[in-house]
């Protein structure tokens, strides 16, 4: 790729996501890769991409204000920059005009000069009108899921929530036990803070790459620790950890075993599972066997079969990632109501087949990083009535707005010691 300024960058990226069905990390991480920018454009060009789209209702809402009439969608991605940088960020107002003006093909230059201009004469008339609005307006998130957080969560809490997802999100990593201990590790980096509540985490002000390339540390929120202490998987343990990439929670279930024993861990797609095996060998790891598997297949494979009945099952499920929002920016603009009945009949699929898998008093955590009772409590209840030899012992939830951290909940489930086992599907 030709070198890009960033705003161009982020321009790009944007026009991308807007034309590919490709997740925002993944376009902007592809576009970084290849870039010669400075880190303070490179970091320019991130808040400017992803600040786009936490805001793409409310920019919409200004540009509506500007403008009437039907816009060219390219004009439309110029103008939500330019108005990002005027209305929400401290850019200086000729440039955030002038260099913004100059991103724009030639033909539709004098369109956003003009849009951007008035944008400034009506600042705090804007600032005021979208302060007026409905909260799926001001807070830029979808009617549809504004109105089910309502109803969940109550109006004060769904506000907070909307308002915590906007937020960019503190850099949180796990220390790794296997290589040093957290006293050592917060010794050597002045800008780390132990975690509240949570132990062997801290906060950073900025990644620790060192460190991370050392494998001394695993970037991840703290509530992805609420399942595996859940679980508490002991040494020489069998367990399987059902959907494992990209790993995070496969590295800290190695750690708690202290390398010892056997974890088999599986995910369907084959580039998050080269992923996986690069994190983990990172760490240390060494007690994992990694494999391919898709748990909507009938065969299971040997790797998996061969070291059935599993003493302990982690299935971190796949689900509508709506306790992640602040992480994955674009998620509330890839959702739609059919998605929540989509994924938990899904769940319920790789519960129910896994549960085979678990021997005889053995114990399963089920877990999401959804905020949705259909995808958390409403699949532990059907597992619960389907599977008579489960019992529930714990049940646990993280949720933002509560609890300062990243959605997520976990259900232990332990089978009773007289069911029979066949080890297979």
């Amino acid at each position: 790729m030709a070198k890009l300024s960033a705003r161009e960058l982020a321009l790009d990226a944007l026009t991308a996501w807007r034309r590919k069905k490709q997740f925002a990390d993944a376009i902007i991480a592809d576009r970084l890769a290849s870039t010669g920018l400075t880190a303070r454009d490179r970091a320019f060009a991130l808040e400017l991409f992803y600040g786009v789209l936490r805001n793409l209702s409310c920019l919409d809402f200004w540009i509506d204000c500007l403008r009437k009439g039907r816009l060219d969608a390219g004009v439309r991605d110029v103008l939500r920059l330019g108005l990002y940088q005027l209305l929400s960020l401290s850019i200086a107002e000729h440039a955030a005009i002038y260099e913004t003006v100059k991103i724009e093909r030639k033909r539709w230059r004098p369109v956003v000069n003009a849009v951007l201009r008035s944008a400034l004469r009506r600042k705090a008339e804007l600032l005021e009108k979208i302060a007026s609005q409905p909260l799926s307006i001001r807070a830029s998130h979808p009617q549809f899921l504004v109105e089910r957080w309502e109803r969940q969560f109550g109006l004060a809490d769904t506000g907070t929530l909307c308002g915590w997802n906007n937020r960019p999100p503190p850099i949180y990593a796990r220390v790794n036990k296997l290589k040093t201990g957290l006293d050592s590790f917060l010794g050597k980096h002045s800008n780390a803070q132990k975690a509240t509540k949570f132990q062997n985490f801290a906060r950073f002000d900025s990644p620790p790459i060192d460190a991370l390339k050392r494998g001394e540390c695993y970037v991840q929120d703290p509530s992805t620790a609420i399942a595996c202490e859940l679980l508490d998987p002991k040494p020489d343990e069998r367990v399987l950890d059902a959907c494992a990439a990209p790993g995070g929670k496969t590295g800290y279930l190695a750690e708690m075993m202290q390398n010892r024993g056997l974890i088999v861990a599986c995910d369907r797609d084959e580039e998050r599972i080269r992923l996986m095996e690069e994190n983990l060998d990172r760490l240390g790891i060494t007690n994992t066997n990694v494999l391919r598997h898709d748990w909507t297949e009938q065969r299971l494979p040997a790797g998996i079969r061969d070291h059935a009945p599993f003493d302990r099952i982690l299935i971190d499920a796949p689900c509508t990632n709506t306790g992640v929002m602040r992480r994955r920016v674009d998620v509330r603009w890839r959702l739609g109501p059919a998605d929540f009945d989509r994924m938990r009949k899904q769940q319920i699929a790789i519960a129910g087949r896994t549960e085979e898998l678990l021997k005889p008093g053995g114990i399963m955590v089920y877990t999401t990083c959804s905020l949705e009772a259909e995808e958390n409590d409403g699949v532990v209840q059907h597992q619960l009535k389907t599977m008579r030899q489960l019992s529930l012992e714990k049940q646990t939830d993280c949720l933002p707005f509560r609890d300062g951290f990243d959605g997520a909940f976990a259900a232990k489930l332990v089978k009773t010691a007289d069911a029979v086992s066949t080890g297979c599907i």
